[in-house]
């Protein structure tokens, strides 16, 4: 099937979704359409074997299914297949780089002002264990990426850059080829945190030129419990085995072990087969339907929702003013109430589901003497009365401060 953008389009494919249920929440968790569960379950109900283990007919289908999976992920970002490793989730995928990465003591990893949990806490660990250090990129007044902030984070010592593509805190797109070929000037590998483009925007990881790319599959219509690492095959050989066990090596002696062939020698044990699988169906689901069209209609989306409440007063919002540097991602406070309080409100008085809390950015809210926020993430199943309900909502909640 062709689809022709229009959320109407896709409803359908969601059981969850309602006239009373909106879902404001995509930027965790991402609703799962029918076609990729029926896809999962395909698996249990038809061949529910293990894969490079068993020659029968089961291992055998099971084996090929991974392979497509494998290469609808690889066409999805435009890569080789055998660049592809898949992980649990994009959190697995960065803690391989980190300790699989050749990093030793006095060396550099620069990140921003803005990561994720995910992309902070491994780098601060190994600067507590290793010796690394981390260092800081300030962003601008207005939350957007510095490269002139950037350009001064190196020294003789940087070896590795890891950034967010698009801010989980508000949306904010950092331009991933300035800052490849910044780093690359100064022989300096780049990791990317694509957890939040990868499901709404057209990604080519060739063009950008990144040495690596993680994200998850639950923020992209995939299953839970699947994620990412995309590397270029020649940073891939460079890096040593972090998990090891079955599946990871070829051979082995009570002395020694010979590893296995990349990807697989980055996949140890069994794996979640029914998620890779469901993985792969998701990225056909998207290819269908044409992620520029995504990316543009949550603009949209951001845009109503901007107009209606930017200068209400008590609303406070987090990051730029233009609601197109904020994809699709609407972060805000209602000053006087509290922002699981305001979430709350939404849910129960309203039906509309979003996130409240530091959402994963802890360092971002201590450093601007914030405890939280509520945070509102559009996505292509979203409608444009489900925005304009929501200005409503939150006009009437600030009446209530």
């Amino acid at each position: 099937m062709i689809f022709t953008f229009k959320p109407e389009n896709v409803r359908e494919d969601f059981s969850v979704l309602n006239s009373k249920t909106i879902y404001f929440d995509s930027a965790c968790m991402s609703l799962k359409p029918k076609q990729v569960i029926d896809k999962m379950n395909e698996y249990y109900l038809e061949y529910p074997a293990c894969a490079g283990r068993s020659v029968h007919k089961f291992g055998r289908r099971l084996e090929e299914e991974i392979s497509k999976a494998r290469h609808e992920v690889a066409k999805f970002i435009n890569c080789k297949d055998k660049e592809i490793v898949f992980t649990k989730n994009a959190t697995e995928s960065i803690n391989l780089i980190a300790n699989a990465f050749d990093l030793d003591k006095g060396d550099e990893v620069i990140i921003t002002d803005k990561e994720h949990s995910s992309n902070i806490i491994p780098w601060l660990k190994l600067q507590k264990e290793r010796g690394i250090k981390v260092v800081i990129c300030e962003s601008n007044n207005d939350n957007t990426f510095s490269l002139d902030n950037f350009k001064k984070c190196f020294s003789e010592k940087t070896k590795l850059v890891s950034v967010v593509h698009v801010s989980n805190l508000d949306g904010v797109v950092n331009p991933i080829e300035e800052i490849v070929e910044i780093a690359h000037k100064k022989g300096v590998k780049v990791l990317i945190d694509a957890c939040q483009s990868v499901p709404h925007k057209e990604i080519d990881v060739i063009k950008s030129d990144c040495d690596f790319f993680a994200f998850s599959g639950h923020k992209m219509l995939g299953p839970t419990g699947t994620g990412v690492l995309y590397g270029k095959f020649k940073e891939l050989e460079k890096l040593r085995q972090f998990i090891v066990g079955g599946e990871t090596i070829i051979d082995a002696t009570f002395d020694s072990y010979k590893e296995e062939e990349i990807p697989a020698r980055f996949e140890a044990g069994l794996q979640n087969y029914s998620g890779i699988i469901g993985l792969g169906e998701a990225c056909r689901y998207l290819k269908k339907i044409g992620l520029s069209k995504i990316g543009k209609y949550e603009e949209k989306l951001n845009q109503i929702v901007t107009d209606g409440l930017n200068g209400v007063k008590g609303i406070d919002i987090i990051g730029p003013l233009d609601a197109s540097l904020r994809s699709g991602i609407f972060n805000f406070n209602i000053s006087g109430m509290g922002a699981h309080e305001v979430a709350k409100i939404l849910d129960s008085g309203y039906g509309i589901m979003v996130r409240s809390g530091a959402h994963c950015v802890h360092e971002w809210f201590n450093k601007h003497d914030m405890k939280n926020s509520v945070r509102a993430s559009f996505y292509l199943y979203n409608t444009e009365d489900e925005a304009r309900r929501f200005v409503h909502a939150v006009k009437e909640i600030a009446q209530l401060r």
